[in-house]
């Protein structure tokens, strides 16, 4: 296969890649999703409390978080590792953060215990503090109970399914109904059998809070029983989505949390675009006054990078990967520049070699091949540092190394398939009968 034929199907490929990125990207506003930075919303990084937690443990914790976060019916979330000992949970568009907060940092110990072994104080108070509730006042929650000064009788393992539904006998209310399995099924019968003949009260406790404390009236023996108190929907959905998610194996804590509004992420959005088209327009600007008819050459490069940019960034959110972030927008921009300069590289290695003596088709084939190779080196330290700040890094810088990674990649292909091919055709037409208007000096040689 000659070059001329390369030439040809380089710029077949492009154009079928234009085509598919198009598919991918279009509408670009709801194909490319947005993070929550942009579209307001929550983010909270996760960290463990004992620095060296087993993998084992962290990947326990990252499901059992990634199924709290499902039940709270969040769309477009992520829940992602980071590092060893982190997690990075992503909510964008969340209604209640509060309530979101008090679901992921839960650690779900769902406890039935002995109300009569309760210490006194801790269950005059905790009385007190339910009756307010039923009488719909606003009282204020008690400490939690002393770990280790009751008896438990059953833990939350045995749970199977939890679910909300509401009380029949309190309107507006819910509660949660639960489901254990067998060996919990059986030791709840005879516990049940037990306290029914006294009407003694079973506590059900959760993370140390006394949830509610039903007198036990008559024996539970099918395995199921239910949460009863002054809970909303949401919040019987809630606690039933940490109960069937079962108990954290390592405690998390809070250790950054950031709440964006969506009218501060619209109008971040707009300033980043608005940045971002302000630099391309004076790139462009800039290379058709110096290099002229190359320069707008590279008009044409460009476009089709940002096509194929915007291309990957949509198979990537199509695929739950990517969400635009400021970061993200961050090194959009950057990468931009670094595409022009490849196309600047690219034509002053071209003019160089032209004067030097070369035709414009022998400087047009070498000219470009050396000045590709010098950017794929330059690019190659750059992608290096990219991947290592996206393995390493937490939260959104990782949508700023992701993004210049992708537009590194992209700026090679354009380089390689389009401007290229495009130099060497052109010259090997047009350009050695007007060198004025492709920004050579003098004359040039035609062989």
């Amino acid at each position: 296969m000659d070059s001329k034929q390369w030439n040809y199907i380089s710029l077949a490929a492009v154009g079928a890649l234009i085509l598919l990125a198009v598919y991918l990207f279009w509408p670009p506003g709801t194909q490319i999703k947005k993070g929550l930075d942009i579209q307001g919303g929550l983010s909270v990084i996760l960290t463990t409390e004992k620095a060296n937690t087993d993998a084992a443990s962290m990947d326990r914790a990252l499901l059992i978080v990634q199924q709290r976060v499902n039940g709270l019916g969040v769309s477009e979330a992520t829940v992602q590792k980071e590092g060893g000992n982190s997690i990075l949970v992503q909510l964008p568009g969340i209604k209640d953060a509060k309530q979101a907060l008090k679901v992921l940092g839960s650690t779900g110990q769902l406890e039935f215990v002995d109300w009569d072994s309760i210490p006194t104080t801790e269950a005059a108070q905790w009385d007190a503090y339910m009756t307010a509730l039923d009488q719909g006042g606003s009282p204020k929650l008690p400490k939690q109970l002393t770990k280790g000064s009751y008896t438990v009788l059953l833990t939350g393992d045995v749970i199977v399914t939890a679910a909300a539904e509401a009380d029949t006998q309190k309107p507006g209310n819910y509660g949660v109904s639960m489901q254990f399995n067998s060996p919990g099924t059986a030791k709840w019968a005879t516990i049940t059998t037990e306290y029914a003949k006294t009407n003694r009260r079973v506590a059900i406790v959760l993370d140390g809070q006394v949830q509610s404390a039903p007198q036990v009236i008559n024996a539970i023996v099918d395995g199921r029983s239910s949460i009863t108190g002054s809970f909303s929907a949401d919040q019987a959905k809630q606690l039933a989505t940490v109960l069937q998610t079962g108990a954290l194996p390592v405690s998390l804590k809070f250790s950054d949390t950031q709440e964006v509004g969506p009218t501060l992420g619209a109008a971040s959005l707009n300033q980043g675009l608005l940045a971002a088209i302000a630099g391309l327009l004076i790139v462009a600007v800039y290379l058709a006054v110096y290099y002229r008819g190359l320069g707008v050459l590279s008009w044409f490069s460009l476009a089709i990078f940002a096509v194929l940019y915007l291309g990957v960034l949509g198979a990537l959110s199509r695929a739950g990967a990517f969400a635009l972030s400021l970061p993200g927008i961050a090194g959009m921009v950057l990468s931009i520049g670094m595409a022009a300069d490849t196309s600047i590289l690219i034509f002053e290695r071209f003019r160089e070699e032209v004067g030097m003596g070369k035709s414009p088709r022998t400087a047009a084939k070498s000219g470009t091949k050396h000045a590709l190779l010098t950017s794929v080196d330059a690019d190659i330290v750059t992608f290096v540092s990219a991947i290592f700040l996206y393995a390493l890094a937490i939260g959104p810088v990782r949508g700023f190394a992701l993004t210049l990674i992708i537009g590194l990649v992209t700026d090679l292909t354009v380089g390689f398939l389009f401007t290229r091919p495009m130099v060497i055709m052109l010259a090997e037409s047009v350009i050695s009968k007007t060198p004025a208007l492709w920004g050579l000096k003098g004359g040039t040689k035609n062989a």
